[in-house]
Parts: structure tokens; sequence; C-alpha cells
């Protein structure tokens, strides 16, 4: 899915920034060799600006919490499978999701009628919920162009 590849990019785009690199820095023929095209690589830059230009915080601060983990229900256990948790806290960690972002999340699973949710599949909920994707009709809202936007 294309969406998920766009958070594979953000997350690899924040950890050169935690490593103390500036988005000018980062080596683009890299994420190009990984596979990544040049659309998603555009909007995953787009989505990093437009935080960083509208004031947003582009790593959580909520460090307060760090110390534990969000310990899932047998419910939820039974649809997010251990490795798809794992990148949830993978993330929590990163400073890209807050725990509140987490629970948002696992509610948007668990009312999404998935029975089993891998690592595929909670890169795409992340993807919705941080890229606005559920508002794609809203063209002052979204990151991404679709295939008919034009710019003028």
């Amino acid at each position: 899915m294309y969406y998920d590849k766009i958070i594979e990019i953000i997350v690899f785009l924040l950890r050169e920034l935690q490593n103390n690199k500036q988005l000018s820095e980062v080596d683009l023929d890299a994420l190009s060799k990984l596979g990544y095209t040049q659309n998603e690589i555009n909007t995953a830059f787009g989505w990093l600006y437009s935080k960083m230009f509208s004031g947003e915080k582009v790593f959580t601060t909520d460090k307060s919490t760090h110390q534990s983990h969000r310990v899932l229900h047998d419910v939820e256990r039974n649809i997010i499978l251990p490795d798809a948790h794992g990148y949830l806290i993978q993330l929590r960690e990163l400073g890209l999701l807050s725990d509140m972002d987490i629970e948002v999340i696992i509610d948007k699973i668990m009312v999404s009628g998935f029975t089993n949710v891998g690592v595929d599949e909670i890169k795409a909920f992340i993807a919705s919920y941080l890229l606005d994707i559920e508002d794609m009709t809203n063209t002052n809202r979204r990151v991404m162009l679709n295939t008919n936007d034009t710019i003028n």
C-alpha cells in the first residue's frame, strides 16, 4: 500500500533527525535505492515540513509514561498481533506517537472489524491517523496529492 511506505519514510526521517542530521542532509538517493518513489518521498517530507511550519511538535514530548508500555486486553491481543503491537511501541519510543495516539489507533482497529492486524495493517491505520487520509476530500487539510490534483 502507498501510505504505509510514507510512514516508513517518516520513521526513517525521524531517526535521522534524532541522529542530529538536518533534513537537508538526508540522502534522498538512499531512499530511492530502497525502492521508494519520488511521490512517496515528497509526501513524507511534505508531512514533516507541514508539522514544522505549523509549529506542531514532530516528536511527542510525553516522556512521563515511557517507563511503561500499554498492555493489550485479551480481546485486543486476539486481534492485534505481537509484531504490530511492537511496532506501535517502537513508534512511541521514537516519539512519532503519543500514548493518546496509540489509544486512538487501537480504538480504530477494534471497531474496524479486522480479525488479525499485523504490521502492514497497523501501518495503514497509523497512516490514516497521521496523514488524515479519512479527510482526503478536504484539499486544505491533506498533505499529499491525489492523482487528479494540480499545483497552481
